[in-house]
């Protein structure tokens, strides 16, 4: 169902009588009726704003776990009468999704937030989920740091998107733009694949499928390394510390047009999921498994390596601000030719 759709309540009317003559208005009612006609147009503004329905969509990473969890522990009740989640499988699909007008609150890239609003699409990002979930995992025990990656070709999903130029950018600042080859898969589920049948033996990918190559490697009596931290390298891109904001609920501005009131409650509740991930990643996995189709053992294990976050967007934009500037240099056009300005800031 749309958000945007509207929940019709009942209001009850109450008789008034007058005090005085029968065939007379007495003043109490007259200044009842009065009132009762120019509160209308309030009603029908609160109708308005109200929601009946919340779909959260998320990516098939470590954000989502947050949002399942948000709607499956019942953290949503403040926000919309029925929440529920679903994920977007790629980049395209959640492009796709907001301007159609389908897709009213997403997490995506950070990269994507800056783009579509450059682009005039009215996104507002409102939060950090994550402070980075990158890993170069491989079968090959010898591969430890990036210089190891010398003459070596690895597998990066989601091409010309977050991780890819995240790489670029890594790369040219140990210069090696010219020494590592760099293949693509559509979807981190696809590099792992590939992983685990023996047609790569390095890729980079995202929370939980760094996770999953893993536990799914360990029961066919094989070995995924989880060889490099791509947060710690970021870090010293940025100089501002292992941490990366890849990742942060946007609105749509037709939701915030119609709903925002709903967005403060909304944040509040992602705050308090983060929390609870965090502190109890068996409880969160077993909401998460279902929608992410993954065990949950392997999203428990996976949320350690997540770096989840509930970060409002202003107070992250300095690390956010690192992020776009680094890869405005490799490739300006993944966010929309320019720097966004502060309105792309809830």
């Amino acid at each position: 169902m749309n958000p945007n759709s509207k929940q019709v309540r009942e209001m009850a009317v109450t008789d008034i009588n007058t005090a005085a003559q029968p065939t007379m208005l007495s003043r109490r009612a007259v200044c009842a009726g009065l009132a009762g006609t120019l509160s209308l147009p309030w009603i029908r503004r609160a109708e308005a704003a109200s929601l009946a329905e919340l779909i959260l969509y998320g990516p098939p990473a470590g954000p989502s776990i947050t949002l399942a969890y948000a709607v499956g522990a019942g953290l949503l009740r403040d926000v919309a009468d029925k929440a529920s989640f679903k994920v977007w499988r790629t980049p395209d699909e959640m492009r796709a999704g907001l301007t159609s007008g389908q897709m009213q609150a997403v997490v995506m890239p950070i990269t994507a937030a800056a783009n579509l609003h450059t682009r005039g699409l009215g996104v507002k990002l409102a939060n950090v989920m994550t402070d980075g979930l990158l890993y170069v995992i491989t079968t090959d025990a010898s591969i430890r740091q990036i210089t190891d990656l010398k003459g070596r070709r690895i597998t990066v999903p989601f091409p010309n998107n977050t991780p890819e130029l995240v790489f670029d950018a890594v790369l040219a600042q140990n210069g090696m733009a010219e020494d590592v080859e760099v293949d693509r898969a559509g979807t981190p589920i696809e590099a792992i694949q590939m992983l685990l049948a023996g047609r790569i033996d390095i890729a980079l990918v995202p929370e939980p499928a760094a996770t999953a190559a893993m536990v799914k490697a360990a029961t066919s009596g094989k070995t995924v390394y989880r060889a490099i931290d791509m947060q710690v390298e970021w870090g010293k891109v940025t100089g501002l510390g292992p941490s990366m904001p890849q990742a942060g609920l946007a609105f749509a501005q037709s939701f915030l047009n119609q709903h925002a009131d709903k967005a403060a409650p909304l944040l509040a509740a992602l705050e308090k999921a983060t929390a609870a991930v965090i502190a109890n990643p068996a409880e969160a996995a077993s909401h998460a498994a279902s929608a992410l189709e993954l065990p949950w053992p392997v999203i428990e294990r996976a949320i350690p390596y997540s770096n989840l976050v509930a970060t409002p967007a202003k107070a992250a934009r300095p690390a956010i601000d690192a992020l776009l500037t680094a890869i405005a240099k490799v490739n300006p056009q993944m966010i929309g030719g320019r720097m966004p300005d502060d309105t792309l800031y809830l």
